[in-house]
């Protein structure tokens, strides 16, 4: 029997318009679709992809162990999500080795601080794994600011909000054009970070990308305001221009 293949399909920021062809024509044809959520949500993923699957196709719903209940730093944090991980591969692979293809949703890019990456590390050597790439949640929050982010000989520095302010504030002075991912509840320490680098006037606050909720301004103004998980900063590059 010929064995299945696992595709991790990447979806892009949020809107389905912004998805590849290759990802429309595989998720429109899948048998078996998987995806992550929180238990009780119906899943980001899941929701970008409303009305596209075929009726009978079989989902899979990955609902993680673990989201905000440990420190990110206590072992117990990676002890479920490792644990969590090896058994949803399970399930993928012996999907994979009755002969089906399985279809995982995966928002932004697989490749890109995305869960799928967890799975393909434990997939290797298995089963048939294809990723198929994506606009990221990034490219589309520069985008929605009306500014290019880079220019010349600009280089391009991604930070993540769960960083130090210290690092944070170091990394931020020697870059040329930033953006920090993972900023929810993180917003004042990047912001502080952004002010001790002489960025602040610089940077914009994106949320919701592409979706419904989009809504892009500059992060001076933006206040003390709780902002979704989907929130990104922007700090547009000033290099060379002909």
């Amino acid at each position: 029997m010929t064995c299945g293949t696992i595709h991790g399909v990447g979806l892009g920021p949020g809107d389905p318009e912004l998805m590849s062809v290759r990802a429309d024509r595989l998720l429109r044809g899948a048998r078996h679709v998987a995806y992550f959520r929180k238990a009780g949500r119906p899943g980001r993923a899941r929701g970008i992809v409303d009305g596209m699957l075929r009726p009978d196709a079989i989902e899979f719903a990955m609902e993680y162990p673990v989201t905000t209940e440990f420190a990110l730093d206590d072992p117990a944090y990676n002890q479920a999500l490792s644990g969590f991980y090896a058994e949803v591969t399970t399930h993928l692979v012996a999907l994979a080795q009755t002969g089906e293809d399985v279809v995982v949703l995966c928002e932004g890019d697989p490749f890109f601080y995305g869960s799928f990456m967890h799975l393909h590390a434990r997939l290797q050597g298995r089963v048939p794994v294809h990723v198929v790439p994506a606009i990221t949640g990034m490219s589309a929050a520069w985008t929605v600011t009306g500014i290019p982010v880079t220019w010349g000989d600009d280089v391009l520095t991604v930070l993540l909000g769960t960083m130090s302010e210290l690092d944070l504030a170091r990394r931020m002075s020697d870059a040329d054009a930033i953006v920090v991912m993972k900023v929810g509840r993180n917003l004042p320490k990047v912001r502080r970070a952004l002010e001790l680098a002489g960025k602040l006037d610089r940077a914009w606050l994106v949320e919701c990308a592409s979706m419904e909720a989009e809504r892009a301004i500059p992060l001076a103004e933006a206040g003390e305001r709780t902002v979704p998980y989907f929130s990104i900063v922007i700090v547009h590059g000033q290099g060379r221009r002909p």
